[in-house]
């Protein structure tokens, strides 16, 4: 048997949620793990495919398909499952791999499960799966008859654990067959804007809420997040306020993170925030309120004022570094 595995990647390595992904793969059983990877060859990372147990490589490069096209890419994943005879499709429970595995069940008319946690092949074409539903807040026990079975796996409920013994890895380049139509929506990432974490992949998020003031007050927590190889993520209400984009806000209805460690900044810690960082590994809090919700959650709490914190907290990296 065949599995495929759509693998993101964070600048030249793959993301870790994609990583979740193939260690799950990996339990289906007697199966070859092939993943398939939307970059120049020259930057496949193969080896470390290969040391979570991929077998293959599918290249598309960008002469073939430039930019982020969801559809185009359930296209090339629609065009790879028949040719490898593939049971089962995975891709990282992320904003991408949810929108491009619906985009290849509207293709190819299966069913998709999103955000699973455990994933077993019960003989033939079923599947039994246990996922996520309310943000994490239930988990539902399902059962999947598909002749190919589409899922993503929840980017918090497995870890990424290498195959004990590296696989031998081919890679092979693929164009697929678009159509016109595959391409009206496409997103075409800047040289600026390429590489480096997603909210949903970063090891290191520097959070920053009401507390932080308004729209000016993000720049430190932009310079700490540097500093550390992190990325900025905001609470609903800096989203509603208009202080930030959607694309950064963390919770029930934003992104769920899975750092090592979450730094949260004037945050209050309303519980639709808490479901969304609630796997982070490590959390500190730096908050005013000695009674905000979120230092019941915190390893760590500072308790000051953010505009004081976080600078001496930069000038304390600076010296060290």
């Amino acid at each position: 048997m065949t599995v495929l595995v759509l693998v993101e990647r964070d600048g030249t390595e793959p993301a870790d949620a994609s990583l979740r992904a193939l260690t799950l793969a990996r339990s289906l059983g007697d199966t070859s793990v092939g993943t398939v990877v939307f970059a120049e060859a020259t930057d496949v990372p193969a080896d470390a495919l290969a040391g979570y147990g991929a077998t293959d490589v599918y290249v598309i490069e960008p002469s073939s398909l430039e930019g982020y096209a969801p559809q185009a890419w359930a296209r090339a994943l629609a065009g790879l499952a028949a040719e490898t005879g593939a049971t089962a499709v995975l891709a990282a429970g992320t904003d991408r791999g949810n929108e491009v595995l619906a985009h290849l069940g509207a293709i190819t008319g299966l069913p998709m499960a999103a955000n699973c946690t455990l994933v077993t092949p019960d003989g033939g074409k079923t599947h039994r799966l246990v996922r996520h539903r309310w943000a994490g807040l239930l988990l539902e026990d399902a059962v999947m008859e598909a002749p190919v079975a589409l899922f993503t796996v929840a980017t918090d409920s497995v870890a990424a654990v290498p195959a004990e013994t590296p696989a031998a890895i081919q890679l092979h380049p693929h164009k697929p067959e678009l159509a016109e139509a595959d391409l009206v929506v496409r997103a075409v990432e800047s040289p600026a804007g390429a590489g480096g974490a997603s909210l949903a992949t970063a090891r290191v998020v520097v959070g920053g809420g009401r507390g932080v003031g308004g729209p000016d007050g993000f720049a430190p927590l932009e310079e700490l997040a540097d500093l550390l190889g992190g990325v900025v993520g905001v609470s609903r209400v800096v989203t509603s306020e208009g202080w930030r984009p959607h694309r950064q806000q963390v919770g029930q209805t934003g992104t769920k993170i899975t750092p090592e460690l979450y730094l949260a900044c004037g945050i209050s810690g309303a519980i639709q925030h808490m479901a969304g960082c609630a796997s982070a590994k490590h959390i500190v809090v730096v908050n005013t309120d000695p009674s905000a919700p979120i230092l019941s959650r915190a390893d760590y709490a500072v308790i000051g004022d953010l505009a004081e914190v976080i600078p001496a907290l930069v000038a304390a990296l600076k010296e060290r570094a």
